[in-house]
């Protein structure tokens, strides 16, 4: 059995090269990010490209979600136990292959097995993070995190107008010719500039816990995602519903009686960890509500006395500065995070969030209007995210970084999970009719801002009981304070 001390790698060093370090990892997670909206400007035309129905059309969005929930812990715990660079290459591998099968494919099952692919490279992000934890300067940890952190919101604003443009002008497949590229490119980056981590644990995977895991959140997952077309009184969700109780109980057991557990429940429910974690997942359903509610106030009808009519082409556009938004709040959010400490920079951020919903209760009539909200409401989300990774790694060992780090992003997943859940069965039920169609009504769009709003500031709530904590360096955490040159496996 191989040893589960931390040690370190005989060929490791710190980043001889700080800035293109974290230039190619905020590259990557952008790239990562472009898969979640890449298919968007598609979803209409699926059934007809694939030859399927619009609801067998809409797992290839589905199973990415799964595939992302699923293999991101149990990459960041494979990143922590053999290398986080090594596994950050082999998800960029499989979001390569997946890329390849969804741009040869011309039917459902290819391009389902595509974006299951494309998801599972979702762990790169959390094990940027980490890797920049282990490598880089302490004085530039902060500022880098932020940045990679943002990436995420970065890529899908950004993606969502570069995707639309292709669609319209290319043949669909190009876009996922490009993204295929794309992950080349990051992959020899990669490989060139970023090293390996110098922290290793070594040690046996936990199978068990990783298949337990994973069977409860596709089970959570498919409730939450399919609920609302199957019926929430539905045998087939209420059994996935209490399978999912069930096996995630068992799952606890195992986790608290394996000598090395895919999740640390003892780390996790630390109190700064448990409480960050909680309010990581409010603020992702907060979060989530701009995604759902601002495109479709977009292409609405004009008749209809709200919507401006307008193409995927000009949503992309309005929502991209979002992105540029973003990724500019990461050194302030870095310097709020030096002066006052990661726990306030998320409190700003989650309330600069309310504010951005209660802005859009008031401004939705004009393109302005929601090129300003989505760019407030931006702006907290990369406060918020810059501190997201401080916070979690002032609290857990640095063996464990890469594996907390993923099961926060994880948490964050499940919260924009259920806003689109919960957001959907609002639009349903609050309608007006246009011709003969029954559209979202404008009401149903200000219940869910604020909705939005009441999950910004209870995630702010939340935030005010972290213990207050600086930022830790690489070696800060008391776990990690005496870590030997080398121990032997």
């Amino acid at each position: 059995m191989g040893s589960s001390r931390l040690r370190t790698a005989d060929s490791a060093a710190p980043a001889s090269a700080p800035n293109a370090v974290v230039a190619v990892l905020a590259f990557a997670g952008i790239v990562v990010s472009l898969m979640q909206t890449v298919v968007i400007p598609l979803v209409p035309q699926l059934p007809r490209l694939l030859d399927a129905t619009a609801a067998d059309t809409a797992w290839a969005i589905t199973a990415t979600l799964l595939a992302a929930s699923v293999s991101t812990p149990t990459v960041g715990k494979l990143g922590d136990m053999y290398g986080k660079r090594r596994m950050l290459l082999i998800s960029l591998a499989l979001l390569i292959t997946g890329s390849v099968v969804c741009a040869l494919s011309n039917s459902l099952t290819p391009m389902i097995v595509g974006r299951a692919l494309q998801g599972m490279a979702s762990g790169v992000i959390p094990l940027g993070i980490s890797v920049m934890r282990d490598t880089l300067p302490a004085e530039r940890l902060a500022s880098a995190t932020a940045m990679m952190s943002a990436s995420l919101g970065v890529g899908g604003a950004l993606g969502l107008p570069a995707a639309a443009l292709l669609a319209e002008r290319f043949d669909w497949h190009v876009l996922f010719w490009l993204a295929a590229a794309l992950g080349a490119i990051v992959a020899v980056l990669v490989t060139r500039i970023v090293p390996e981590s110098p922290v290793k644990t070594g040690g046996r995977f936990d199978l068990v816990g990783a298949l337990g895991l994973s069977t409860a959140l596709i089970c959570l997952l498919l409730v939450i995602s399919k609920g609302a077309d199957w019926g929430w009184t539905n045998g087939l969700t209420l059994g996935l519903t209490g399978g999912a109780v069930v096996v995630l109980a068992a799952w606890a057991w195992w986790e608290l009686r394996t000598t090395q557990p895919l999740v640390d429940l003892r780390t996790t429910g630390r109190r700064p960890v448990l409480l960050t974690n909680l309010a990581s997942a409010v603020f992702g359903f907060s979060m989530f509500a701009m995604s759902l509610v601002m495109p479709q106030l977009l292409q609405l009808p004009v008749a209809t006395g709200y919507g401006l009519g307008q193409s995927m082409m000009v949503v992309g556009l309005v929502l991209a500065p979002s992105g540029l938004v973003m990724m500019a709040m990461a050194p302030i959010s870095a310097r709020i995070s030096r002066l006052g400490g990661p726990k306030t920079t998320l409190i700003v951020g989650t309330l600069v969030v309310a504010m951005g919903y209660g802005l859009n209760l008031m401004l939705m009539a004009e393109l302005w209007h929601l090129v300003l909200v989505s760019s407030v409401i931006g702006a907290g989300i990369g406060l918020a995210y810059g501190a997201m990774p401080a916070l979690i790694m002032s609290a857990v060992p640095v063996s464990e970084t890469a594996a907390a780090n993923s099961f926060n992003t994880l948490m964050r997943s499940i919260g924009t999970s259920t806003s689109s859940a919960v957001a959907g069965v609002v639009l349903a039920q609050m309608t007006i009719t246009l011709g003969g169609a029954a559209l979202p009504s404008q009401d149903g769009f200000r219940v869910i801002m604020a909705i939005g709003a009441g999950a910004a500031l209870t995630s702010a709530l939340i935030a005010t009981f972290i213990p207050g904590r600086r930022p830790a360096s690489p070696s800060s955490t008391p776990e990690s304070v005496a870590v030997p040159a080398k121990v032997a496996g």
